[in-house]
């Protein structure tokens, strides 16, 4: 009986090793989830009502981009921007969606564009690109977030 005690003794000393595991930090737990993260990337991309029925990620993207490109293009066709401007056929405009799924619209110029009036573009634009349907702003994690995306807009129609 005395060997019997002895040995539950020390197996009861010994066991205790196996409960004493290392807790990681916070901050190790935060730091290793934060670089898992891939930051460049959102998990569901603006959308609007007509594209939210499609089921394949890469399609619904698509299917936003080219919706937003024809209301673009649809709302410029019925400016001056044309006549105006004959030699500038496609603006660039950089498109930025916020979370509360407010927009806002910026034309790229390149450096060589002093031929154009910038301002006066960019305040045609501002009139012009106003009154759209609602917009679902892009998700990250179940959060929405801010995405910015540059659209080729066809300002001449041949």
């Amino acid at each position: 009986m005395k060997q019997f005690s002895l040995l539950f003794v020390f197996m009861i000393f010994s066991s205790c090793q196996y409960f004493d595991k290392q807790v990681p930090s916070e901050k190790e737990l935060l730091q290793k989830e934060l670089k898992a993260i891939n930051w460049k990337e959102v998990d569901e991309y603006p959308s609007v009502a007509d594209c939210q029925k499609i089921e394949n990620k890469t399609q619904r993207q698509q299917c936003f981009f080219e919706y937003m490109t024809q209301l673009i293009q649809q709302k410029l066709s019925v400016d001056t921007l044309s006549i105006l401007y004959p030699e500038l056929d496609t603006i660039q405009v950089k498109v930025t969606i916020f979370p509360n799924a407010t927009m806002k619209f910026e034309p790229q110029f390149t450096k060589d564009s002093v031929a154009y009036d910038t301002i006066k573009i960019d305040s045609i634009l501002k009139a012009r690109l106003v009154d759209f349907p609602k917009i679902n702003p892009a998700i990250k994690r179940g959060i929405p977030v801010k995405t910015q995306f540059i659209l080729p807009v066809i300002i001449k129609a041949e």
